[in-house]
């Protein structure tokens, strides 16, 4: 199979912007044949450091898989109503507005393209559920009515499901439960006969339960009511540790198949891969792949490669059988 990379949790660029060491980057991950295309940071701009240098660098094959999550989480610094879910009407309002941006980053990509290159935009569920800060069905439906009316040039919109809130327990993103969000994603779809749908980043659905067991009934969740649309494999470890206890640390996979590069303590191991795609049709997925850092982050480019490559390699394992 091949497979969308969320190279940018990865990258050198993670420490400090080095055209050099990202274009090095760039360039070993366009030789491994088994990447389909990059799951791609969304903050503002069509790429963080460098619009121009990211259109030089990427494979003109790729398919890209904007997400939003760095720039929600950036808008949420500084306001903590931000989000498409909020009750706040001013954060609501701010977070159309940058998704407003996205489409024109998504536009600036298809037209250097010359095509169609981003088939989905992973929408996340903000704002953070806090004391002061609410979120609601009714008000992340209003914007999804808003949104599906846009003109997405090919691109089709999913929630990436984050560790949602719940009482008496740390969040790393306590954004809306998974049961809220197909409600809203039901609602729409037939209103206006749309095709939102759910991708589950395996990390953060561990996160949220504090088990393996979490990934398993959120993809099987989404699958059954015909929701889902990809899925990405981050890890996550019950134990302390550089990546830290239930961290949304994007932790590598575990020790499997004498691959080279791993994380000790990781709770996303070979096995719990193979139970994760076993609750659905995976091959009919619009995405499959993984996103995964490096703690420390001081390491070369080619050991940051390893790591990619390693991940790939287990899923190869699964997807092959």
């Amino acid at each position: 199979m091949k497979y969308i990379i969320g190279a940018y949790a990865t990258a050198p660029s993670g420490n400090a912007w080095d055209k050099n060491k990202e274009s090095d980057y760039y360039q070993q991950l366009k030789d491994i044949e088994s990447i389909q295309g990059l799951e791609h940071p969304f903050t503002g701009e069509l790429h963080t450091h460098d619009d121009d240098w990211f259109l030089e660098n990427i494979d003109p094959q790729w398919q890209f898989v904007f997400t939003s999550i760095p720039g929600v989480m950036g808008n949420l610094g500084k306001n903590p109503h931000f989000g498409i879910a909020s009750n706040n009407e001013e954060g609501r309002l701010a977070a159309i507005a940058f998704y407003q941006q996205a489409l024109q980053a998504i536009v600036k990509l298809n037209t250097h393209l010359n095509r169609q290159a981003v088939p989905f935009i992973k929408i996340h569920t903000a704002p953070r559920i806090t004391a002061e800060a609410k979120s609601s069905v009714a008000a992340l439906q209003k914007s999804f009515e808003t949104m599906q009316s846009w003109d997405w040039q090919g691109a089709k919109l999913v929630i990436e499901h984050c560790d949602a809130y719940v009482e008496g327990q740390a969040a790393q993103k306590g954004f809306m439960s998974l049961e809220d969000e197909i409600t809203a994603i039901q609602n729409v779809n037939s209103k206006h006969d749309a095709d939102i749908g759910i991708s589950i980043n395996w990390g953060r659905s561990a996160i949220e339960t504090r088990s393996v067991e979490g990934p398993i009934q959120h993809i099987k969740q989404a699958y059954d009511c015909g929701l889902l649309k990809g899925i990405i494999f981050s890890g996550a470890s019950g134990v302390e540790g550089p990546y830290g206890q239930w961290r949304d640390t994007h932790m590598p996979h575990a020790q499997a198949l004498d691959v080279p590069s791993f994380a000790e303590g990781s709770s996303l191991t070979l096995n719990e891969i193979e139970r994760s795609l076993a609750q659905c049709q995976y091959e009919k997925l619009g995405f499959l792949g993984g996103k995964i850092a490096i703690r420390p982050n001081d390491i070369s480019v080619n050991e940051r490669v390893s790591y990619i490559k390693s991940l790939l390699s287990l899923l190869d394992k699964v997807t092959s059988k």
